[in-house]
């Protein structure tokens, strides 16, 4: 007699019938699905090990350190520094806007976990930019440096808002926190960028000549109003916290779809329709700047509510856009884009954050949140670098532009979202309860 060869894939099948026949109603209930990420809450001390190892990397790879570049040998002594002292270079950039966002997410971790390593890599770090931005603006200004290579031109010469904003906003909760005393003149000049610099609208809300002339840009939103509202809370100036809730405002009115209910990235004054590109990461820093500021706008302040009703809009609509796996993607509303891991934590981290500051509903939320996080760690390689993150991106008019964007772990986007995501679910998990309730995650508030 003749075998027959049944291909895999058919005998898949036909195992999978077999298993459901000799199960009846009410056990095939209680079959267990395969999920592409772990589908329960994760404990708060393998959050905490998923957040050591992304401290554990960045730690290595982040000297605060200026040398000789000609012998390599150490500068410790701002009194010897000369055109050849430069900066060490290490993995990234420990004043971008990427690490204002990074300091910003140590801080939160110390705050969450108790762990000082956290606060002391932040204080390190800035104490050391106190310590020699002004010895170089100093040579600077003699002549001591040509041109613009010179170390740290960032904070000594800020040029936009992603020179200045979220370092600013960084330093200023560093210095509330007792981290840092001697930041005030470097807060100074980033705040004055910000406030009083930077390119706006005839009705003041930040933009950009680029890529065309009077763009907003939905990413700045994040570069200007953490800035803006941690002004209004060092200072007690009305004025700042006046000028975060108009960017809100304004930005939202002209860039928020409410049908959708989500941001478009750009909007260009002189275009009468504007394309509609649903950013993942630029929509992730809108959300955060009301994050950002609601964490410091007085109670009685009259545009709070119209804050928390923006919040609420943008978290509902974004909700119909994850991802099965917990992921978002890159564009939101294109799930043939790829999934991207930095907005996704800045989601999990935004969504838990307004759980817990109860301006959303944890029972409707939390478990998203939970789903966004395991999805994350998921990115955190051995290493403790995160993968599946978007590079730096422009704005454009074409999808392929947002399709074809790279990924890579030395995108700094990354990590300071992930430290973030994980010390709200951190305290998440600390202040109330998942649970299962019919094979479903369910938040016990």
């Amino acid at each position: 007699m003749k075998k027959i060869i049944l291909p895999a894939a058919l005998l898949c099948c036909l195992a999978a019938t077999a298993q459901v026949k000799q199960a009846n109603d009410a056990s095939l209930h209680a079959v267990k699905p395969v999920y592409t990420v772990p589908y329960e809450a994760m404990p708060k001390e393998e959050i905490k090990k998923v957040m050591d190892r992304v401290f554990g990397y960045l730690d290595a790879v982040t000297p605060a350190q200026m040398i000789n570049k000609k012998t390599n040998e150490p500068v410790t002594d701002i009194a010897k520094i000369d055109s050849n002292t430069v900066l060490q270079q290490g993995d990234f950039r420990i004043t971008s806007y990427e690490w204002g966002v990074t300091y910003c997410g140590m801080l939160w971790a110390a705050e969450a976990t108790g762990d000082k390593k956290y606060t002391g890599y932040v204080k390190d770090r800035l104490d050391f930019l106190a310590k020699w931005i002004p010895a170089v603006k100093k040579l600077k200004a003699a002549g001591g440096y040509n041109g613009e290579g010179y170390p740290l031109h960032q904070p000594v010469d800020p040029r936009a808002l992603d020179d200045a904003g979220a370092m600013c906003a960084a330093m200023i909760k560093a210095t509330r926190a007792g981290v840092s005393n001697n930041l005030r003149p470097q807060i100074d000049v980033y705040s004055d960028w910000v406030a009083n610099k930077q390119y706006r609208l005839a009705d003041g809300t930040l933009a950009r000549v680029r890529p065309q002339k009077n763009t907003l840009w939905l990413d700045d939103m994040y570069m200007g109003i953490p800035t803006l509202a941690q002004m209004g809370k060092l200072t007690g100036d009305k004025k700042y916290f006046d000028d975060a809730v108009k960017q809100v405002k304004q930005f939202s009115d002209r860039m928020f779809i409410k049908e959708k209910g989500v941001y478009m990235h750009g909007w260009v004054e002189s275009m009468e329709t504007h394309p509609e590109f649903k950013w993942a990461r630029a929509n992730a820093w809108a959300l955060m700047s009301m994050v950002e500021l609601l964490d410091v706008l007085p109670a009685d302040h009259p545009g709070r509510p119209q804050v928390i009703q923006q919040l609420k809009a943008h978290v509902k609509g974004l909700a119909g856009y994850q991802s099965g796996s917990g992921f978002w993607h890159q564009l939101l509303d294109r799930e043939d884009s790829y999934l991207e891991t930095s907005a996704t934590a800045i989601y999990c981290y935004c969504i838990a954050h307004a759980c817990n500051n109860g301006w959303l509903d944890p029972v409707a939320y939390a478990p998203m949140s939970m789903l966004a996080w395991n999805a994350v760690a998921t990115k955190v390689n051995d290493k403790g670098q995160v993968e599946g993150t978007c590079v730096g991106t422009g704005m454009a008019f074409d999808p392929a532009f947002y399709y074809h964007r790279p990924v890579n772990v030395f995108a700094a986007h990354g990590y300071g979202p992930v430290l973030l995501a994980g010390a709200e679910m951190y305290k998440l998990v600390e202040k109330n309860k998942f649970k299962m309730n019919d094979s479903s995650l369910q938040y016990e508030p």
